[in-house]
């Protein structure tokens, strides 16, 4: 009988982690093609991503979050050559940010002007940071992007930082090019995301599972299933 309990608890135990992980992941990534959207009706200049998608949208006449599901889908078919493994964050964040984006582009409008512009500006540069911090936390596999970032890491052996920045200002560059935004806004982006995701990394940090195996009684050992197996096969 305490056997039985003992699994029973460890069962719900994980079956409670795995939900809490499932709620920050697509919360996260919702609340991430919200941010983007803010930026965009700021007017002041998007992220590098955001840059290159609002470019080909301009010259495709398809919506931003439309580019940017294709773009994400185009960057994961790069992760076959090198051998990166995408998880169901990884694949959930190239429909969910993109839907967002559009839905929340339908329902705000152009900031006008500077009064309702840099309020919309910080208040999409926080939120990311915010989306940022509940997405990764989750530990549902990188993004499309991110993944690129360390597949290309690995595969030249240059360092995270050169590697990142070179893929963003190829990015940031072509998209301005094709008629993306680059302003300000930008550059507050740049200085200011990796602080906040930091901050909000570590405030929505998952506490660890509970172990991978339960002493019960009479010394019998109960494994317990892996919140991992959400994560999709490479």
């Amino acid at each position: 009988m305490r056997r039985s309990t003992t699994t029973r608890q460890g069962g719900s135990h994980l079956s409670t982690h795995l939900t809490r992980r499932l709620i920050q992941l697509y919360v996260g990534l919702t609340l991430y093609g919200v941010s983007s959207a803010l930026l965009v009706r700021s007017g002041l200049g998007l992220e590098p991503w955001g840059v290159l998608h609002q470019g080909i949208a301009e010259r495709t006449g398809l919506s931003i979050g439309v580019v940017s599901i294709v773009v994400g889908a185009l960057v994961l078919l790069l992760w076959i050559p090198l051998r990166q493994r995408p998880g169901l964050g990884t694949v959930s964040n190239v429909f969910a940010i993109g839907l967002s984006m559009d839905a929340t582009l339908a329902l705000v409008p152009d900031a006008p002007g500077l009064a309702a512009g840099i309020p919309a500006l910080l208040a999409g540069i926080v939120l990311n940071g915010v989306a940022t911090g509940l997405y990764i936390s989750a530990r549902f596999g990188p993004g499309p992007r991110d993944g690129l970032m360390t597949g290309l890491h690995r595969l030249t052996g240059r360092s995270i930082r050169l590697v990142r920045t070179s893929i963003e200002v190829a990015v940031v560059g072509t998209g301005f090019l094709l008629g993306g935004s680059l302003g300000v806004g930008t550059v507050a982006y740049a200085l200011a995301i990796g602080p906040l995701a930091q901050f909000f990394l570590r405030l929505f940090a998952v506490p660890a599972p509970p172990s991978s195996a339960a002493v019960v009684a009479e010394g019998a050992v109960v494994a317990e299933e892996a919140p991992e197996q959400a994560i999709l096969p490479g």
